[in-house]
């Protein structure tokens, strides 16, 4: 068993679900020399979340957003950690409910993903950086 690591770092992304499946395994070259695995993502930030969803049409990442905007709106008068805007506790909230890693199994160099299933990074502030997201991967060769 072998083991990697090793951080992607993300440009700074508009605030919503965006696809990065590919900048993901543009950072990871070793996942192609695993027969067998596990890659763990760890996004090291609390206003962002990863996630797993549709990959070819972009109207549900746009619903997505929408719906998690009405659930977590974010002009509610009971927020009390606004220091960085109105999107401050809305995001940590979000990110809370869609959560911080990923776990997927590769097979035969490839993430074993369904036809249709991607990788999200799910930004939830309006003005955000760059994100970083540690990368592990566990398998054999």
């Amino acid at each position: 068993m072998i083991w990697h690591q090793n951080t992607i770092e993300l440009a700074p992304l508009p605030r919503g679900f965006n696809l990065v499946t590919n900048e993901i395994l543009a950072q990871a070259p070793e996942l192609t020399n695993c027969e067998v695995g596990l890659l763990h993502l760890f996004i090291q930030h609390t206003s962002a979340s990863l996630a797993i969803n549709e990959n070819a049409d972009p109207d549900v990442r746009g619903d997505l957003e929408r719906h998690f905007n009405v659930m977590v709106p974010e002009h509610a008068d009971y927020y009390e950690h606004t220091l960085e805007g109105p999107d401050d506790t809305t995001s940590h909230i979000k990110s809370v409910i869609i959560g911080p890693s990923l776990t997927i199994p590769i097979s035969h160099g490839h993430l074993a993903l369904g036809t249709w299933q991607g990788i999200y990074l799910c930004e939830h502030r309006n003005h955000a950086g760059g994100r970083k997201i540690v990368a592990t991967l566990q398998g054999r060769w």
